[in-house]
């Protein structure tokens, strides 16, 4: 029964420390704890785990610095107050056809970034770039393969499971499993749920060791009566990580044009597990998606996204910034190189954090230039959490382009076909999926 990620280790407690840093929360009342914690060895932090726990209610607990730049509220009409101007609502004089081949798109989108990405996730970006090299896949262009010889393979380590040449489908992957389950909680409740239903929906049908991080010590909270948004809060040191972001499509998905209801819709499903830019990670992406539907220009479209959350975030700094080398005419290997400057991919919190994610998403959309190749390409080029990044840019730019308009190269080795570990769609057709989604879409639109 050691499953050894439900316990407290030292790297949650090295995450915990510079979220509190990033938080602009003063640690000198516990810079010595932190210190001591992190020279025990691995078996002794095993023995503490009751103290480290004590511990993290104490961290939680500390004050703000003075002089904190940023203004970051988890509350929904907090984050409101806080928004910059920007269109709430897209006037659209789309067919329902349109529109459908559109989020079939982002569906197919999404899939095929997460395919791309899949095989090297947890790869940083000298062990990708090299192997790709030596196997002749570089410059990226294509779905990843692995079969090449063994001592390759065992050189990169590249034997597991998801490279293109061993699967002819979408196979199970946390990105994917939570756009169904976007769908199936609007299915299950309708467009009024609750935080509260998402945390309901997630005990009767996912299992606790299918989540990670966040999503996990949120489930623990669950199963110890905390609602949301305690749930979010408590020893949760994972709470601006990646986790909601990769939730947000299917919310993007249901509001077409909508990027406002998208962000609330996002907002209702991320506050059961995060804060502040964890939340407004998920925000962004349903919003951006929502407006995507509308609107091709993708400078317009991150910027549609980015009037959901707080200005004065450092979510909204971070895409501002990648905004800005993109308009001074900086190529993408030097966005790419300016991010990993800025975030240590060798470092688990900033490899799984929000922010560092969500830049490269940006740059990918931005120096993709339109192109669903090359879009996908720049996200998993990048390194960082690959297939959440191929996802999540896949996602828009399908939706900007349609699923008429993606190339078959990208469409095809998956023969529409999506596994899951959702009920009820452990095999399903992408583009049924697709459908079934836009009838909810269309039925709350025109109730």
């Amino acid at each position: 029964m050691k499953h050894m990620w439900l316990y407290i280790s030292k790297g949650d407690l090295e995450t915990e420390k510079q979220q509190l840093i990033d938080e602009g929360k003063d640690i000198s009342s516990v810079e010595a704890d932190f210190e001591m914690y992190l020279k025990l060895e691995d078996e002794e932090i095993l023995s503490i785990q009751s103290e480290l726990q004590a511990f993290l209610d104490r961290t939680f607990a500390l004050p703000e610095i003075g002089n904190y730049p940023y203004a970051e509220p988890s509350g929904l009409e907090e984050i409101r107050a806080l928004r910059p101007k920007g269109p709430r609502k897209f006037s659209s004089a789309q067919s329902d056809s349109e529109l459908l081949d559109r989020v079939t798109g982002a569906w197919i989108g999404r899939c095929a970034g997460c395919l791309l990405g899949k095989p090297v996730e947890g790869w940083h970006s000298k062990r990708l770039r090299d192997y790709l090299k030596e196997t002749g896949q570089w410059p990226l262009n294509n779905y990843i393969r692995n079969d090449y010889p063994q001592e390759i393979r065992d050189k990169y380590n590249a034997n597991r499971d998801g490279f293109i040449n061993s699967v002819a489908y979408m196979p199970i992957d946390d990105d994917t499993n939570y756009t169904v389950t976007g769908l199936s909680i609007i299915k299950k409740k309708g467009f009024d749920f609750t935080p509260e239903d998402v945390a309901n929906f997630w005990m009767s049908n996912i299992p606790l060791l299918n989540t990670c991080t966040a999503e996990r010590v949120a489930y623990r909270n669950f199963s110890s009566l905390m609602a949301p948004p305690e749930s979010a809060t408590f020893r949760n040191v994972y709470r601006e990580w990646i986790g909601a972001q990769i939730r947000a499509d299917f919310f993007g998905y249901a509001a077409m044009g909508n990027p406002e209801y998208a962000a609330e819709l996002a907002w209702r499903d991320a506050s059961i597990s995060h804060v502040k830019d964890g939340i407004y990670g998920e925000m962004w992406a349903a919003a951006m998606i929502a407006a995507a539907a509308c609107e091709k220009d993708m400078a317009k479209v991150i910027k549609a996204g980015l009037a959901e959350i707080p200005a004065k975030s450092r979510l909204a700094e971070e895409i501002l910034t990648v905004i800005d080398w993109h308009t001074d005419g900086i190529d993408s290997d030097t966005a790419i190189g300016r991010i990993h400057g800025k975030w240590d991919e060798k470092f688990a919190h900033h490899w799984c954090h929000t922010i560092s994610n969500a830049a490269v998403v940006a740059m990918a959309l931005l120096w993709g230039e339109g192109d669903f190749e090359k879009t996908l390409c720049l996200a998993v080029k990048a390194a960082f959490d690959t297939d959440c990044n191929g996802a999540t840019a896949g996602s828009v730019i399908g939706m900007v382009l349609g699923a008429k308009a993606l190339p078959e190269k990208w469409v095809a080795p998956m023969h529409d076909t999506l596994l899951t570990a959702v009920s009820g769609y452990h095999k399903v057709s992408i583009t049924a999926i697709a459908k079934e989604g836009f009838e909810l879409f269309r039925k709350n639109r025109d109730a």
